[in-house]
């Protein structure tokens, strides 16, 4: 099944939007863009979802990294996307949020769930669909990241129990913010008390 943005349909659309980030990012971003976007295809295929869909929401999940602070602040602003005091102190949190925008104005992708997945991709959220743990799962484990503690056994999980990877991200998440003496958004804590209890995790 083919999903609309337009009169283009995704599949269609890939390659256009794939030339104009290769533009906009830095290799090794673009590289990591491509990265999420196979892993999330696969995931997509591993449970049953659109892998379309899933390829490109993986692949503009960045599309904002490479925009300076301001001009990510002028993107939430205008859209009156509403922020939270961590990403005001610091604006380059913004980038999911602003990739969102980006993703509709620029790279014309009219489908909310692809433009959800990339708004929440950072933080995840309680109840999130299955695209948005696809993708949040997806930027995690893609074959690009190392040294992030217990990876492998989180890659394993996420095409086993994704409520159960999704914890275990977000855990992860927390300690290294803890260790770091970093603000720790309340969305990330509230998606990991989510899937904590809305899964077969033990820590």
């Amino acid at each position: 099944m083919k999903y609309k943005m337009g009169t283009i349909s995704i599949d269609e659309n890939y390659d256009r939007c794939r030339k104009m980030l290769k533009d906009s990012l830095s290799h090794k971003r673009y590289m990591h863009s491509i990265g999420v976007s196979d892993t999330a295809a696969c995931l997509a295929m591993r449970y049953g979802y659109d892998m379309e869909k899933a390829r490109l929401a993986g692949l503009l999940h960045d599309c904002a990294k490479a925009l300076g602070t301001d001009e990510l602040i002028r993107t939430v602003r205008e859209a009156k996307i509403e922020t939270s005091p961590i990403e005001e102190e610091n604006p380059e949190l913004l980038h999911a949020k602003a990739g969102s925008v980006i993703a509709s104005k620029r790279y014309e992708v009219d489908d909310q769930e692809i433009i959800g997945a990339i708004f929440y991709h950072t933080t995840g959220r309680p109840e999130m669909t299955w695209l948005e743990k696809i993708i949040f799962l997806a930027d995690y484990i893609e074959p690009n990241r190392v040294d992030i503690p217990e990876l492998e056994k989180i890659r394993k999980q996420a095409f086993t129990e994704m409520n159960e990877a999704v914890a275990m991200c977000c855990r992860n998440s927390i300690e290294h913010l803890k260790r770091n003496s970093r603000m720790i958004d309340r969305i990330t804590i509230d998606t990991y008390e989510y899937y904590r209890e809305n899964s077969n995790y033990n820590e």
